[in-house]
């Protein structure tokens, strides 16, 4: 089993970032759209820890289907996560609630996606927060979430383009307002 680990920052000027992935051979892939909505176990409500708590995501790009649960290990940007295909989201997310979770932000965003040595890149520009790129890297589960997501740090700072760190998954950026 494994975990995704990610860094996750603020983009203050995109073309600067793009220039500065593709000087290092990133190449990112044409933008989709991913229309996504995420699911909390109720009585869990934003400002109490998400360390050990499931959370789910059913996500639409491109008319297919996905839905995911992450289990933030150490921070929310270290999870335990499983993702599948499903015929049928409204299906899906009836099942959601059967099951004890409750719908709690829509997150549309558009994403290209590219590789980065060992990492996963994604640019992403999503509804009423701007641009992001968050770099993102599997690990063994017991593996250093922490050490991992540091080396990513390091990867990012060294494209030497204005970017702001941020800790918070993108629907708790979208529920505290911060745009």
């Amino acid at each position: 089993m494994t975990q995704e680990i990610e860094v996750k920052y603020r983009v203050f000027d995109e073309d600067a970032l793009l220039a500065a992935l593709r000087a290092r051979g990133v190449v990112l892939s044409a933008p989709v759209v991913q229309d996504d909505q995420a699911f909390a176990p109720v009585g869990w409500r934003y400002g109490m820890s998400k360390r050990g708590v499931p959370f789910g995501r059913l996500r639409t790009q491109g008319g297919r289907h996905w839905f995911t649960v992450k289990r933030p290990v150490s921070n929310e940007l270290v999870c335990v996560e499983h993702e599948t295909v499903v015929a049928d989201r409204g299906q899906m997310h009836g099942a959601l609630l059967v099951m004890g979770f409750v719908p709690t932000v829509r997150i549309v965003k558009s994403r290209r996606v590219g590789s980065w040595d060992d990492a996963t890149v994604c640019v992403d520009v999503v509804d009423g927060l701007g641009v992001f790129v968050e770099v993102e890297a599997l690990v063994a589960v017991g593996g250093s979430g922490e050490a991992t997501q540091e080396r990513l740090h390091g990867r990012v700072c060294s494209l030497g383009v204005p970017v702001e760190r941020v800790t918070e998954t993108y629907d708790s950026l979208l529920r505290a307002g911060q745009g």
